[in-house]
């Protein structure tokens, strides 16, 4: 396997970014859990609404790749960004479902997405320079809003979308065991400063999201 330099890894990871972006990331070709489900029928007000949540997770999955491809390019330890890859290439499935799901319910995602790219990009980046540890740690702390945010999805959605269901159910499994791999490869918890900065950052983020 080859060596790469910190400067190979970010010109790969701005190609990642370009192509996250554009609706091309890299994943795992898994099947898309609502492929086989049946469509439902919403109403106006449902069909907006839930277009708008799943805009706000499209969001979240741009840039839990970029936090990830982050953190690949400063990550030290070689099993670490092996990790790191595989998880990303998870979320890409995620980046996927969601992008289809939107487009069903006739919509776009969001217009503002090569700025959650890059800001996460770099924030990921930043994590993984303090140390892979904490770089870890910032992964569990991150999953573990992402589960949080995900299930409160769950409730808003209309009983009928098992389309819907069905993705977000599946993306809370990954994420979960994104965030225990996280600690078995070494993560620790994070200050809690930096855990309230990263919930006001999500705030702005799926509150600007949902509506562009």
């Amino acid at each position: 396997m080859r060596n790469y330099s910190i400067f190979d890894r970010a010109v790969i990871g701005l190609s990642r970014g370009l192509e996250a972006v554009n609706g091309k990331p890299e994943a795992t070709a898994r099947e898309n859990p609502a492929e086989r489900l049946p469509d439902s029928e919403l109403d106006e007000a449902q069909r907006k609404h839930v277009a708008g949540l799943m805009r706000v997770n499209h969001s979240g999955e741009i840039a839990a790749q970029a936090l990830y491809h982050g953190q690949v390019v400063t990550a030290r330890d070689e099993a670490v960004k092996q990790r790191l890859e595989q998880s990303a290439a998870e979320e890409g499935d995620h980046l996927i479902w969601c992008q289809t799901r939107v487009e069903e319910l006739g919509e776009k995602t969001s217009l503002l997405s090569p700025l959650w790219y890059w800001g996460s990009f770099a924030i990921g980046a930043l994590a993984g320079l303090a140390g892979d540890k904490w770089s870890l740690g910032f992964i569990k702390e991150t999953e573990d809003q992402v589960v949080e945010h995900l299930q409160g999805h769950l409730e808003q959605l209309p009983v009928e979308d098992q389309k819907s269901r069905a993705v977000i159910e599946q993306m809370m499994i990954d994420e979960a065991h994104h965030g225990n791999k996280a600690v078995e490869a070494g993560g620790v918890p994070l200050p809690l400063p930096v855990k309230l900065w990263m919930r006001a950052a999500s705030k702005v983020m799926t509150t600007l999201s949902y509506r562009l």
